[in-house]
């Protein structure tokens, strides 16, 4: 599960009101929901584009800090989807994840890469 932060001075419920929604619109109907360290997040078990095995997305939310996207993308493996004449879809799939996540977050690929490289190097013990 990754956990993504928006832009600065910019909230979830702002970007995305209608959160299951959009999930919807990107990925396929909402089956249900599950729990993930306290938050309940919104389960796609069969999304329409058939790279995607599994999609766990929502809202983390954190009391005096801002919310997260939490997202988790179940991918199948490449040659099971490539055999199945379904090379297209990786790259509808990426553009979805891509689209989505920026909507969500208001970054881009490179600013959410440049962010998490951040938070790696924060982590790292001072020698």
């Amino acid at each position: 599960m990754k956990e993504y932060k928006m832009r600065r001075g910019e909230h979830l419920d702002d970007r995305m009101p209608d959160l299951k929604g959009s999930i919807e619109e990107y990925f396929g109907e909402v089956s249900g929901t599950e729990e993930w360290q306290g938050h309940e997040l919104y389960v796609v078990e069969d999304p329409d584009n058939p790279v995607f095995e599994r999609i766990v997305a929502g809202a983390a939310e954190y009391g005096s800090k801002k919310d997260k996207l939490a997202v988790h993308f179940e991918e199948r493996p490449a040659e099971d989807v490539i055999a199945e004449g379904n090379a297209d879809a990786a790259a509808d799939a990426v553009d979805a994840k891509n689209e989505f996540l920026l909507e969500a977050t208001g970054r881009d690929a490179k600013s959410r890469r440049d962010s998490l490289k951040r938070e790696v190097e924060d982590d790292a013990p001072d020698y």
